[in-house]
Formats: structure tokens, sequence, C-alpha cells
């Protein structure tokens, strides 16, 4: 990414155009989620836990192959049932100064950086913060309070280890790929944990989470559904798109998890 800060002195006659496709999320195979979007996303995406840094995080899963998002058609439209937080706030982001503090950033190669008129003003004829940037602000500052949250919950299921790989078995034309990098909770451990560590898990807010990515890994066959779709033609994929809502639970799968 190429975020640049937004300032009065160099974007007070700047504007920027709203994004009308997801073109610019099309190399992202996972998508970074926070507590509050995980009732939602998880019924629609599978979800898993990633290993950033060696703190779990929990993750949109969107395809098992490095630099694709299969919920992506090539035109950059979005077929899933749910989008995360992060693309929504596109070209937007939070990022931290040398003093650590938070300030609002704009993507330079987005091209929605736009003249004055032709789209919505960063600032408003009084050099303040236009309502519709304080709008995505307020959004980033939640879903930033928010990971904190999620950090917190994910740090109490680490704890107590029952947080655990996830082998998924893909099988392809060219043969069988393990996918690795993605974690699982291990419902066995988390039922056998003595009521002292469950409770703390639970005061943390990680026991819902915790059920609710057990719960999305019955979305993994739309992985494999929309492989076959992209490999078949755009026309299957738009029929899927349209179906992502009613898929049958006992379809062959080329899975074994």
């Amino acid at each position: 990414m190429s975020l640049i800060a937004l300032t009065r002195t160099a974007h007070e006659n700047k504007s920027w155009a709203r994004y009308s496709s997801y073109e610019f999320a099309m190399q992202q195979t996972l998508a970074a989620l926070v507590a509050s979007e995980l009732p939602k996303a998880v019924m629609h995406l599978p979800v898993a836990f990633a290993r950033i840094q060696d703190r779990f995080h929990p993750v949109a899963v969107l395809s098992f192959e490095e630099n694709r998002n299969l919920f992506v058609t090539k035109e950059g439209k979005w077929i899933g049932g749910y989008i995360p937080a992060g693309f929504r706030a596109f070209p937007f982001a939070l990022a931290n100064t040398e003093n650590d503090e938070k300030i609002l950033c704009f993507e330079d190669s987005s091209g929605l950086l736009v003249d004055g008129a032709e789209g919505e003003p960063f600032f408003d004829s009084e050099g303040n913060p236009s309502a519709s940037t304080k709008q995505v602000l307020d959004f980033l500052q939640q879903v930033d309070a928010d990971r904190q949250r999620t950090d917190t919950m994910c740090a109490s299921l680490g704890k107590h280890d029952v947080i655990e790989p996830w082998p998924i078995n893909l099988k392809t034309g060219a043969g069988e790929k393990n996918v690795e990098g993605l974690f699982r909770i291990n419902e066995n451990a988390l039922n056998d944990l003595p009521d002292e560590a469950f409770l703390e898990i639970r005061r943390s807010g990680a026991l819902a989470m915790a059920y609710m990515q057990l719960l999305s890994m019955t979305h993994l066959p739309l992985i494999g559904k929309l492989y076959e779709a992209h490999a078949a033609n755009e026309a299957a994929l738009k029929n899927l798109g349209n179906e992502i809502f009613q898929m049958p639970q006992n379809d062959e799968l080329n899975f074994n998890f």
C-alpha cells in the first residue's frame, strides 16, 4: 500500500471518489476481521485464525492460493454474502505516527484522489473535515478500537491452548495440496478446560468467538464451489453468487478437513 496522510494543507482543495470495483481486493487471500463483525461474517464466510507475529487473529478465508480472492470476479464484483470491514473502508486507513498517534490516511495508488469539483471533498469550506470524511474516520476508529478488543479475546484463547492447526487437504487436477498456516478452535480442548480457565475465556468475550469460528467451518465447501465456478465460466460464477445462501449441505466436496 502507498498511504499518504490527509492534511488540510495538501488536500483542502482535493476530493475523493468512492470505489466502484473490488479490484483492489482481488489479491487478498485472507481478510482480517474484528469481533463485532464476526456474527455476520461467519454466516457467509469460512473463518480461521492466522498467526501474525506470534499472535492469533481471526481472518476470513477467501481462497487457498496466494494473491487470489475467489469472492471477486474478474470484473471486480463482490459475490459473497458479507464484505469484511477492512474492504469497506477503502481507500482510507488509519496509520500510526512516530508518537503512536492515529492519523487518517488515503491510498495514493487507488486512483480515487480527484480534483475538488469531481468527488466528495475531504474538507468543508471552513477547512474542517467534511461530513463524509468524518463518517469514514468514525468507522475506522470503531474498527481500530474493536481490533484491540479482538486481540484480547484471541490472547485468551491462545493462553489456554484451544487453538490448533487446521489441516485442509485440497484436491486439484495436479494432485493433492495441503493448505498450511490456518488455525481453528479445538472443540475438545475447549470443552475439557478447567472451570477457572473456561470462565476466564467467557469473561474475555472469547467464548462466543470460539463457537462462531467452529460454526463458520461449514462454509469451507463454498471455497471449492468458487474454484469450480471460476474455472468454468463467468455464467457459473454469477449463478453461484445468486445461490450462495442456499448451498446444499451434503454436496460432494474436494476437501477433507
